[in-house]
């Protein structure tokens, strides 16, 4: 009597898995362009400050309805404050005044290389093999990437500095690659992630209205929709609600897999760039942004995606 044959790995193609892969990705694409629109009337260091505040309080209650125990012991709260500090705040403090420099869909597609450093650190300090064809991958990214930046200085309107959103952009993307790996680590892969990422949004948050105390002075609030909306947008929409789709992403595709929403996101900020913000293409730009995504691919799949 011969032995059953193993089930049939289940499709990637259910909607279960197709559905909340494609909300991430259009919501986390839509989020760069609003971000834009809120970096005008309100100090970006503000509105940054207000984006997590909202987001922590609907994380605690995401916390409680998964009855999640909020209490953290000392390692947590080590955890959380790092979390806090290089994402929420340092990340998200230089990356808001950037996108007054820079195109939102450029932004997305310069932040989707944050898979290089993620890699780099995870290495050195996680002791994780990077295969010789991620750096293949990255390094066309990096190509595409460079078209795209070439083409972006050349139209770029006198009145921003395309240069010192660059940069602005770069230290974003170290303080959240920083953020990663401490999420990456045994410490925090041990306790529940829901709870840390409240608390660490709180801290993020208080510090981040001392950041904007210091360089802004004292709150500024715009009361028309576009701008309350937006802040309810990102805060509850575009952090709240996402984690637990990304999180169950994680659980039914695998880390590797679910990465490719990393690629389809900067593809949606582009189109939306092109849409609102009446981004100018040309042969330069969209070969750039071809060679990008090819990379990204490349990088990713040299990862094993399976896993």
């Amino acid at each position: 009597m011969s032995a059953a044959s193993p089930a049939p790995p289940e499709s990637l193609w259910r909607p279960r898995v197709v559905i909340p892969f494609l909300a991430v990705a259009l919501i986390w694409g839509s989020t760069w362009l609003v971000i834009k629109g809120q970096a005008g009337s309100v100090p970006p260091s503000w509105s940054v400050c207000y984006r997590f505040a909202l987001a922590a309080l609907g994380t605690f209650v995401l916390a409680v309805l998964r009855r999640d125990r909020l209490a953290l012991d000392r390692q947590g709260w080590t955890l959380a404050l790092g979390i806090g500090f290089f994402h929420f705040t340092i990340n998200y403090q230089f990356l808001y005044p950037a996108e007054q420099h820079l195109t939102s869909g450029l932004v997305a597609v310069l932040y989707a290389l944050l898979m290089v450093p993620n890699a780099v650190l995870a290495h050195v300090f996680l002791g994780q093999r990077v295969p010789r064809g991620f750096w293949a991958g990255s390094a066309v990214a990096l190509a595409g990437i460079a078209l795209l930046v070439l083409h972006e200085v050349r139209v770029a309107p006198a009145t921003t500095t395309p240069w010192l959103g660059i940069a602005m952009v770069t230290v974003s993307i170290l303080a959240a690659s920083v953020a990663n790996v401490i999420q990456a680590s045994g410490a925090a892969r041990a306790r529940p992630v829901v709870p840390i990422l409240a608390w660490a949004m709180t801290i993020g948050a208080l510090i981040d209205g001392l950041v904007a105390l210091a360089l802004a002075g004292p709150p500024t609030v715009d009361w028309t929709w576009s701008y309350v909306s937006g802040v309810l947008y990102l805060a509850i929409v575009g952090s709240v609600i996402t984690f637990p789709l990304y999180f169950q992403l994680l659980k039914d595709m695998g880390a590797g897999r679910a990465a490719y929403n990393g690629v389809l996101v900067p593809v949606v900020a582009m189109a939306l760039s092109t849409v609102f913000e009446d981004y100018r293409w040309s042969l330069l730009a969209a070969g750039g942004s071809a060679l990008a995504m090819v990379g990204l691919v490349m990088a990713l799949k040299a990862r094993n995606p399976s896993r």
